[in-house]
């Protein structure tokens, strides 16, 4: 009797682990459909397979945004790694067409970061193709900014800004101009990354707990739980941001420990935020008041740790099983056609998340995270 209980209760904890995207078992049942894929040992090819699935679903559902935009950038970013190790030169010739419609340019507003964010797929096209007129109106609108810098504060006063004074920023902007300094060679874009980047943290990183606050209206405010409000998606743009500035900048760079100190300091206070299921939530210290996964962060995360695991910085033992456990978690939200679930929406702070939400920055961050897996199982 004893084993025969035993045993449907182990076909029952089976089933809860094997339904498809969500943390909560009500939600799960009610709501989610079961990817087959999502049972596959951890290995390269299960990764691989699981990055084609999302990537394919989001190229064959058209995005609803302007191809410069931020979202799609953040999008591209994303799809030029798994360009990489797809095998297939359609990916490539998929995000040229994006370059050619746009003309190679980014967006509309000169000094806004959100609109420099595309570039990251021209520097990827530039190092496949080689095509000078992939990055050349990237490196006149940096040179110009290099020679007329905006001189606004800091103080987030709208959605546009002229300088870094949104932690998102410090994905859209920077990683653009550490990889145009490093595909030319040219100081100021170094400099002007070191200043800018500088500046932001000094106002926005809060050095108690090791997180960005979203923008000066956030200092004040706190969750429910009375705790700072520090928003997971956030904080997972600059997390990724400042891996993808380590992986462009020499390694004898005189500013370098700027960044590394950064990202040592955040991967030590993001390994104790992931929640027992594997993901982070849109609130990194009150996840209570907002249970449900979120994949964009946990995505970002994902990919700056085991970033670290593959560079040096981060040991194995310690951090190898939170990234295994967040790559599982990422993966039981993809549903059987390759849609990303669990993707909290376009804000500025920890919102509800729902499990039919998805958006093309959230399979960017998946796509990151998804190649350094790869790598990181190839070792």
């Amino acid at each position: 009797m004893k084993s025969s209980v035993n045993f449907r209760l182990s076909l029952f904890i089976s089933a809860i682990v094997l339904l498809g995207c969500g943390s909560s078992f009500a939600t799960t049942v009610s709501n989610s459909p079961v990817n087959p894929a999502n049972t596959d040992s951890l290995s390269k090819e299960s990764v691989k397979k699981q990055m084609k699935l999302v990537a394919d679903w989001q190229i064959e559902h058209k995005y609803k945004y302007p191809d410069y935009d931020w979202t799609v950038g953040a999008l591209y970013a994303g799809m030029a790694e798994w360009a990489k190790i797809a095998g297939t030169d359609s990916y490539w010739e998929y995000m040229k067409s994006i370059g050619v419609k746009l003309n190679w340019g980014l967006g509309p507003r000169l000094y806004m970061a959100d609109d420099h964010c595309i570039g990251q797929m021209y520097a990827a096209l530039y190092r496949k193709y080689g095509k000078q007129y992939m990055i050349q109106p990237t490196l006149n609108a940096f040179t110009y900014i290099t020679e007329y810098p905006s001189k606004v504060d800091l103080e987030f006063k709208g959605k546009a800004s002229d300088r870094w004074s949104w932690c998102d920023a410090l994905f859209m902007g920077p990683t653009v101009w550490a990889k145009m300094g490093n595909i030319t060679g040219d100081k100021r874009y170094y400099s002007f990354m070191d200043h800018e980047f500088k500046a932001t943290t000094s106002y926005l990183f809060d050095k108690e707990d090791s997180l960005y606050f979203r923008d000066s209206n956030y200092f004040t405010k706190k969750e429910k739980n009375g705790k700072k409000v520090f928003w997971g998606r956030g904080n997972g743009w600059v997390f990724a941001g400042v891996s993808i500035i380590l992986t462009e900048i020499p390694k004898d760079y005189k500013n370098r420990k700027m960044y590394e100190k950064i990202y040592l300091q955040m991967a030590q206070r993001l390994a104790g935020l992931q929640g027992p299921d594997g993901y982070w939530h849109a609130s990194l210290l009150d996840p209570d008041s907002y249970p449900n996964p979120e994949t964009s962060a946990s995505g970002f995360y994902c990919y700056g740790l085991a970033w670290g695991i593959n560079n040096g910085y981060l040991s194995k033992e310690k951090y190898l099983p939170i990234v295994n456990k967040a790559w599982g978690a990422l993966v039981r939200s993809v549903d059987p056609d390759g849609k990303l679930c669990w993707v909290q929406p376009i804000g500025a702070d920890p919102k509800s998340v729902t499990r039919e939400m998805t958006e093309v920055y959230g399979v960017g961050a998946f796509l990151l995270a998804g190649s350094e897996m790869v790598k990181l199982l190839e070792k």
